[in-house]
């Protein structure tokens, strides 16, 4: 496995769209895969290989002057709990480092409501995000937004 940073806008929509297609328990919304298809254009991308054929990528966005979100995160069922989501992260990590950040956001849906999600949150504490805040209804009531938090400063 070797993680690699796209720079092709059509390229990292290639790969979101294969791999998003294939993770439809969290990505459910056709209209929202199509949504994070299309702004994986210009934004901080990172893919994981598995001999050459792309098993996760992950994607950031500014939200502030001091702050990326992680957008989206996405990695093969087949390949998870292998080190690939980890990976992608650190790489996405090292670049936000270099670029004078100081701060990642990440949301997902709050821990308790489905078991999928709340490996998803485990998954960003193991990592070293804190809680931040609830949105009981940024998205909806059934997905109440978690907001997750992690310093790069430290």
């Amino acid at each position: 496995m070797y993680i690699k940073e796209i720079y092709d806008d059509t390229e990292k929509q290639c790969i979101t769209r294969c791999i998003i297609e294939n993770l439809t328990d969290w990505f459910a919304i056709p209209l929202a895969r199509e949504k994070y298809i299309q702004n994986s254009a210009g934004k901080h991308y990172f893919c994981a290989y598995v001999k050459d054929k792309p098993v996760g990528f992950l994607y950031l966005k500014q939200t502030g002057k001091d702050t990326l979100e992680l957008e989206i995160m996405g990695v093969l069922k087949k390949y998870h709990r292998n080190g690939i989501g980890k990976a992608l992260f650190e790489n996405a990590k090292a670049l936000a480092r270099e670029n004078g950040y100081s701060f990642i956001q990440v949301k997902t849906v709050q821990m308790g409501k489905y078991k999928h999600y709340d490996n998803t949150n485990k998954f960003y504490l193991s990592l070293g995000f804190k809680e931040l805040e609830v949105f009981p209804t940024l998205w909806d009531k059934d997905n109440p937004c978690q907001v997750y938090v992690i310093s790069l400063t430290e």
